[in-house]
């Protein structure tokens, strides 16, 4: 059973950072995609950024590159989401996700996972 477990969201001010962290048990790394999306009240559950396990080839939305960065340790079975930089846009529940369905290159459409976290929730004061 894959199992995924999200740690580290808080409240920060502007500009300050966030390391989130998501457990993954169940599933042998290999050819797939993992994924941080992120959803405020009223809106749409927006993909942030992907990686693919098997290169590590990374994506980003628009809105974070250059301030988030997504990585693994595959020895701890973790994902991590290093955010710099928060702004209050930022602010949204963060959930992590798996797509086991060995896409390449990772897509950041919510429908094509198929496993999530309970989600962490950041909150960014200005």
């Amino acid at each position: 059973q894959v199992q995924l477990v999200e740690s580290g969201g808080g409240s920060v001010q502007a500009g300050g950072s966030l390391r989130l962290s998501c457990a993954v048990s169940g599933v042998t790394w290999h050819r797939y995609c993992m994924a941080w999306f992120r959803q405020s009240p009223g809106k749409g559950r927006e993909g942030v950024t992907t990686i693919y396990d098997a290169d590590g080839v990374t994506s980003y939305a628009d809105s974070v590159r250059g301030r988030f960065t997504i990585s693994r340790d595959n020895a701890k079975n973790t994902l991590y989401l290093q955010m710099n930089s928060l702004k209050p846009d930022d602010t949204a529940m963060y959930y992590c996700a798996a797509d086991v369905g060995a896409r390449y290159p990772c897509q950041s459409n919510p429908g094509l996972y198929e496993y999530w976290g309970q989600g962490t929730q950041v909150t960014v004061s200005s």
